[in-house]
């Protein structure tokens, strides 16, 4: 029974593009490693800007270093 959190910051992904992410992983699963799609979960979490960091600082604020 595979289970799959994906973590996305939350800039607006649609529920059209959720959906298609959350079928793409099921299927992945099915293909590579046999597993049923009907025991697969895939949950997707949006996490606030602030609340992630990479490099040491907050996501938008590496963003603006990186973009120079």
């Amino acid at each position: 029974m595979p289970y799959v959190n994906v973590r996305i910051t939350n800039e607006g992904a649609t529920r059209e593009q959720k959906a298609e992410v959350i079928r793409g992983i099921t299927e992945v699963l099915q293909r590579v490693l046999g597993k049923n799609p009907a025991n697969t979960f895939v949950v997707i979490d949006e996490v606030a800007h602030e609340d992630w960091g990479v490099g040491g600082m907050q996501v938008d604020d590496w963003r603006k270093l990186k973009d120079g």
